[in-house]
């Protein structure tokens, strides 16, 4: 068991609430103060967005089975919005409201909160076809994946270049983004890059901002010198499990069609080509070993990995499976932190982006037995981002 401290800090409750979620006390007058529950893309933006002490941000799961159990309850007591824990009071938090750009239409008549939807603080678009494995017969969709639920229900099927660039025009100025981010599923074909490129050229050419792509990798590692040329920021790959074993089970049409060997080369590749490379996994669908051995493989390649706590989502292959507990996942975001900081890899350096869905590597920092320690290291990225921020600035187009 963890101390209070740890208890009671900001990184130990955005994983607890990541791992049990909360419930919502009928004092809550979330329609009116909150922003709405969107599941869309893969579907971790199923919770609910809210802000806790030191700028941390959480998107607490509310609407999926486990919550209803949760010992969290979000109350509304003068006005204020305060997380309570089995009756006590843990903390006041904030509630970011609902952006006014998901309101507004875009010249084709597109709703613009199903065009690309705030999550944390950045704007996520997926503009792309369905994801292959959701179209085979029988499915061969990751089992923990919402896409094929959402696309055409909660995020329009179609969107075009326009579309998507109006919206982030919007999204800029009303909610002040900084990060534009590209998602897309497997295409037959490889045809993934073809098929996002032309949103990444006009988004980047029309507003400067900062632009990050998640695809599967693609068997030509020349692509990513042209990404690169069209200005992306960063790329992600989502290989989810290092056990070759377990992913084929879990995720039986990525590992058949693209293969885990496929994702790491492609990591390795970009990990020196962009400002910032990710490798995303999950933990709590596969031994808590195989998570921090992906962890020290992905620091060892110069990247930053993002870690993604497993949530079993409504109407998911895995929607009855228990999310992961909170004590398995504390070594694993402070192994996170440590290998950042040790491969002295540029954690935080984008303005303001606050990421909901996942621990963030930073964060990883509430976990550290002595709060002195990579003092130095930490002191460094700040004036780093500082020189970044100053940089991000100049690159802005302005409409």
């Amino acid at each position: 068991m963890h101390s209070v401290s740890q208890r009671a800090n900001s990184g130990y409750t955005k994983l607890d609430l990541l791992c049990k979620g909360t419930r919502i006390d009928p004092s809550c007058d979330l329609q009116h103060d909150g922003r709405p529950v969107l599941r869309t893309r893969a579907g971790l933006g199923s919770g609910l967005d809210m802000v806790l002490p030191e700028n941390v941000w959480v998107n607490a799961p509310v609407e999926e089975d486990f919550a209803r159990s949760s010992p969290y309850c979000l109350h509304k007591e003068d006005g204020r919005y305060v997380l309570r824990r089995d009756g006590e009071r843990v903390v006041e938090v904030s509630l970011p409201g609902r952006p006014s750009f998901y309101d507004a239409r875009t010249t084709s008549g597109q709703l613009m909160s199903k065009v690309g939807v705030l999550q944390g603080t950045y704007l996520g678009i997926y503009p792309t076809r369905l994801c292959y494995h959701w179209t085979l017969s029988p499915r061969q969709n990751c089992k923990f994946c919402s896409v094929g639920l959402n696309l055409g229900d909660k995020e329009a099927m179609h969107k075009t270049v326009e579309d998507v660039v109006e919206t982030v025009l919007a999204a800029r100025r009303d909610s002040q983004i900084t990060f534009v981010h590209f998602n897309t599923g497997y295409q037959e074909g490889d045809t993934y890059l073809d098929d996002l490129e032309p949103f990444i050229r006009a988004v980047k050419e029309r507003t400067g901002l900062l632009i990050g792509v998640q695809t599967p990798p693609h068997p030509d590692l020349g692509r990513y010198s042209r990404l690169k040329e069209m200005g992306v920021n960063n790329v992600s790959f989502c290989f989810e499990l290092m056990d070759e074993a377990r992913l084929s089970e879990v995720c039986p049409g990525k590992s058949r069609l693209v293969g885990l060997k496929r994702y790491l080369k492609a990591i390795e590749h970009c990990a020196s080509m962009f400002n910032t490379t990710n490798g995303e996994i999950i933990a709590g669908l596969e031994p808590v070993e195989k998570t921090l051995e992906a962890i020290d493989w992905i620091t060892g390649v110069g990247a930053i990995p993002t870690v993604c706590v497993f949530r079993p989502l409504r109407g998911t292959d895995y929607e009855n499976m228990p999310p992961p507990q909170t004590e398995e996942m504390v070594p694993i975001f402070a192994r996170l932190y440590q290998r950042c900081m040790e491969h002295n890899l540029p954690v935080g350096m984008a303005p303001n982006v606050k990421v909901s869905i996942v621990l963030l590597p930073e964060e990883g920092r509430y976990f550290l037995e002595s709060p002195r320690q990579y003092r130095l290291k930490r002191a460094r990225l700040w004036a780093m981002r500082q020189v970044f921020g100053i940089y991000f600035r100049t690159k802005l187009k302005v409409k």
